[in-house]
């Protein structure tokens, strides 16, 4: 699922933080950002962010379960942009737009 908030007050990894997300890793501009949902680290959403002036691209998905295709990068990850992947992106929302303008949430 990707979106776009408009016009972040602070700093990726501070409002991520806020809405749960652990810093994991930044490669280039893009930083990716996890938050587990179950003590055993999965299922979790992981999240790809890119600072575009003072917006912020968001691409994010549900890993159900760790790879298990030895060195491959391949997951058993949910991308719909509906359910859980819904809830959490409304849920993001209300986390990092501003509360007096209007909703400052694009979809891609």
């Amino acid at each position: 699922m990707k979106f776009i908030i408009n016009d972040i007050s602070d700093n990726p990894v501070n409002l991520l933080r806020r809405a749960g997300y652990v810093f994991q890793r930044k490669d280039g501009h893009e930083m990716s950002f996890i938050r587990p949902l179950a003590a055993a680290g999965y299922p979790r959403f992981h999240m790809y962010v890119k600072l575009r002036g003072e917006d912020l691209d968001v691409s994010f998905h549900l890993d159900q379960k760790k790879e298990t295709y030895g060195d491959d990068t391949r997951h058993h990850g949910e991308y719909e942009e509906s359910g859980a992947l819904k809830q959490e992106a409304d849920r993001i929302k209300s986390f990092l737009t501003p509360a007096s303008d209007d909703s400052g949430f694009s979809p891609v």
